[in-house]
């Protein structure tokens, strides 16, 4: 039960983000919890990968190509979801950042552990 409200929380998130940023657009709350859960897929599987194959960069960096990872995994959901549109990486770097956080205080708030 808990990762439907997390689902839900998520999804909220996602909304937040096309509230606050004009290069993303999201069509409906359908199109918003069917990223959020594809959004959970890809950061299982695939930004491990992506993690590990630029760790060299990421220490160059100290840690901040991380937020490159984010944003590009954040467009590569929206390639897949009909309705879920980002127009501009800058739109996918500030939507990661936006939905990590607005995810991260939703979950404190309501997900009772």
């Amino acid at each position: 039960m808990s990762w439907l409200v997390s689902l839900l929380l998520n999804s909220a998130a996602l909304l937040a983000a096309d509230y606050l940023i004009d290069s993303i657009k999201i069509d409906g709350f359908a199109s918003a919890a069917l990223a959020a859960l594809l959004l959970g897929f890809v950061n299982t599987f695939v930004r491990p990968v992506l993690v590990f194959l630029t760790f060299p960069l990421t220490v160059l960096t100290l840690g901040l190509f991380i937020l490159i990872i984010n944003a590009i995994t954040f467009s590569l959901v929206s390639w897949f979801i009909p309705g879920f549109h980002i127009y501009s990486f800058g739109g996918a770097f500030a939507g990661a950042i936006i939905t990590g956080l607005t995810s991260w205080i939703l979950n404190a708030i309501f997900n009772n552990r």
